[in-house]
């Protein structure tokens, strides 16, 4: 059990095996809820990267799904498929992979009453045109096995592939494939030779990978354990086709959490850090069969204050996905969200009118603004065309210096992406892949005094208001144990002085009264929950 007090964390270093050189302090904050899973990456303290998770939604990148041509577009060259979703997934013909014909062959064999074929034992179709129409491959009515690529967006629902990959921690495992690829992060001549020849001893015919960074240096017996946990579980796929008429879900990538630390851990991590018990046990059963030397990084969290109160990250939320990011001495960014693209507005305060070499000052500007940005991007998930409008540069080798700066802040961004020079206008203009919804937090408060309504509510009579909920709790529901979730202040205001309303309250209506300060709840919101954590009622 991992019990930390408010704003203490582990501060050690982590380094890599067989390396002197020191890595920054990463870690993984996972805060489960009822309804969704918030996993917060930081480095160095710092923020980098939250991902929300809702529970059993599925329809994430990764899974398989059984599903059934709905319409046949020949204009677009593509079809739209339902998978379950609540708006219809798209494909293209060019997603469709060159060995569609023998995934099609592969899938009308699983189908029920048939014996179904094995890959290794199947001989492979011709390829299908680059240059086809999707009308010659698909219909409408068709049964297809399909991959989630990305999730549903806005008003479009998710984009898929029919060119089906698995991954696992060292291997990315390639049906109808009998190529060998390796990462093009791996340089050593000999490691190479090595990776492949462990590939080559253990893949059936027809299977192909792809080899990760993360394989570097891993035991051979990982790599094989890997290459044969993903074989498995492509035939558990296919067997799946037999139980469930499509629509239907037939694999599901592992939770957002185990996704992080199956491409993240490396050694990386200086600890993971999780609030709920169940989810602690899984994500440690995952790192047992990946990396068991990293188990003891998996700490349950205990403490009285919220796990993200506890680390810091609520106010980080607050502050970074506002509109207005705040950077040093004065100048901040404008953030803006639109449905054609991102717009990022550079702004330097009352800095150049009050410095005189304006040139140098909007060099400094621009090159914090860059880092900040680089970081926002990844943060948020930013996707699509991102336009930055940088404070004017008249130097071609400020212009330059300041291209050259952003490659390499987005150098260590995972996701596909495109930096382009700037333009006459000094805008510049990135295009960044988008396999997510942009992660928006709503970082303002409904105002304490009105709650959005516009009419004035008396705020002194807060404390009646939660006495009479906690009577009708108390006294005609018949609940022993109340815990309150409110704002710091109100927290404060509860627990002040020896014999407090909390005190009060305990005595008068002879039950247990917890009051829990949580940074994320409105300034005079009030949440109810009884001993289990269930949710009695909200003001």
């Amino acid at each position: 059990m991992y019990q930390a007090r408010p704003h203490t964390h582990f501060t050690h270093s982590v380094r890599h095996p067989g390396a002197n050189t020191i890595y920054m302090n990463k870690e993984l904050i996972v805060n489960v809820n009822p309804t969704e899973i918030s996993i917060a990456l930081c480095e160095d303290k710092v923020l980098v990267e939250l991902n929300k998770e809702q529970c059993q939604t599925g329809f994430a990148v990764g899974d398989i799904y059984l599903g059934k041509v709905r319409k046949i577009m020949p204009g677009l060259n593509a079809a739209f498929v339902n998978i379950g979703h609540e708006k219809d997934a798209f494909i293209h013909y060019l997603d469709l992979g060159s060995q569609f014909s023998s995934l099609q062959k592969l899938v009308a064999s699983y189908q029920p009453g048939k014996r179904g074929i094995r890959l290794d034992a199947m001989k492979l179709e011709p390829p299908i045109e680059k240059s086809g129409k999707i009308g010659s491959y698909l219909q409408v009515g068709q049964t297809v096995m399909v991959q989630v690529a990305k999730e549903a967006i806005s008003t479009k629902g998710p984009r898929l592939t029919a060119d089906i990959s698995l991954a696992g921690r060292n291997v990315v495992l390639v049906p109808f494939s009998s190529k060998v690829f390796l990462s093009q992060k791996i340089r050593s001549a000999e490691e190479k030779k090595r990776l492949k020849g462990i590939a080559a001893a253990v893949l059936p015919k027809n299977f192909g990978v792809i080899i990760r960074t993360a394989a570097v240096e891993a035991k051979d017996s990982d790599i094989e354990q890997d290459i044969r946990s993903l074989l498995d579980k492509w035939r558990k796929t296919l067997q799946n086709i037999r139980k469930n008429p499509a629509p239907a879900q037939l694999m599901s990538e592992m939770n957002r959490a185990n996704t992080i630390i199956r491409d993240s851990l490396g050694g990386a991590f200086s600890q993971i850090v999780v609030d709920d018990e169940a989810m602690y046990h899984e994500i440690q059963n995952y790192i047992r069969q990946i990396e068991p030397q990293s188990e003891k990084l998996v700490k349950l969290y205990r403490g009285n204050v919220p796990i993200f109160d506890n680390f810091d990250i609520s106010k980080q939320i607050k502050s970074l996905f506002a509109k207005y990011v705040s950077l040093r001495r004065g100048a901040y960014l404008i953030i803006e969200h639109t449905e054609a693209m991102n717009v990022i507005d550079v702004n330097s305060g009352n800095r150049t009118k009050a410095e005189d070499n304006q040139e140098q000052t909007a060099m400094d500007v621009n090159l914090a603004a860059a880092k900040e940005i680089a970081r926002q991007l990844r943060l948020r998930d930013l996707g699509g065309i991102v336009i930055i409008d940088f404070i004017d540069l008249h130097k071609a080798q400020n212009r330059q210096a300041l291209y050259d700066e952003m490659v390499k802040l987005m150098a260590t961004d995972k996701a596909k992406h495109t930096v382009l020079p700037l333009t006459k206008f000094g805008l510049m203009q990135i295009t960044r892949q988008r396999v997510r919804p942009v992660a928006v937090q709503d970082v303002t408060d409904v105002c304490p005094t009105c709650n959005g309504t516009g009419r004035i509510e008396p705020t002194v009579l807060l404390d009646k208001k939660i006495e009479n909920k906690i009577s009708y709790l108390a006294q005609d529901a018949g609940h022993k144990y109340i815990k309150l979730r409110v704002s710091p202040y109100v927290s404060t205001y509860l627990n002040h002085g020896l014999w407090s309303l909390r005190r009060r309250w305990m005595w008068k209506y002879k039950i247990q009264l917890k009051i829990v300060a949580d940074q994320s709840v409105g300034i005079v919101d009030v949440h109810y929950y009884d001993k289990e954590g269930k949710d009695l009622y909200k003001d």
